[in-house]
């Protein structure tokens, strides 16, 4: 056998293996469309690991703030712009579709099942990754999520911000 042969066999053996994990996907890994449309599972993974260190230690109060986040990540991505929304609907899909999470990160093992570790090491090769579309793929989730975090005005307290008040002075 020659080594193109070889080559050319093997590729398109892995990809026919993709694509059929890919299609076959059981129930208890696989996003539901219909009662995630919002992507909020994806996001509930993605959001603890973003924003490590920023969100309370009580249990309670943790969950509350990731859903407060959750509630405000998808008010951000409802309003972006259609061009945005769309690049950002083609990763939701990557990341939640095991093809594209083998394209992505290497690995067809759903976000949900991961660990931190293993999705801060994810996403710190994206952050320096030497194509453009994972550093921007990178960005663009972290600004959504840091955004959307720090939109509420109960966490600049975490920050020492404090809200100008020449404006409310501009009114009287």
């Amino acid at each position: 056998m020659e080594r193109r042969t070889f080559i050319t066999t093997a590729l398109a053996g892995t990809a026919c293996l993709a694509l059929g994990v890919n299609y076959y996907s059981t129930d208890y890994i696989g996003v539901n469309k219909q009662l995630d449309d919002k992507h909020r599972l994806l996001f509930s993974v993605l959001v603890p690991v973003f924003l490590d260190g920023a969100l309370p230690d009580v249990a309670t109060l943790k969950r509350d703030s990731i859903n407060r986040t959750l509630d405000a990540i998808e008010h951000t991505i409802s309003i972006l712009p259609q061009d945005t929304f769309d690049e950002l609907e083609q990763l939701f899909e990557m990341l939640e579709g095991r093809l594209g999470l083998l394209i992505l990160t290497g690995s067809m093992t759903p976000l949900m099942m991961r660990n931190q570790a293993e999705l801060i090491e994810m996403l710190q090769a994206w952050r320096t990754s030497y194509m453009d579309m994972m550093v921007t793929a990178y960005q663009g989730l972290r600004e959504l999520v840091m955004a959307s975090y720090y939109s509420n005005p109960e966490h600049w307290s975490r920050l020492h911000y404090a809200k100008p008040t020449f404006l409310e002075n501009m009114k009287s």
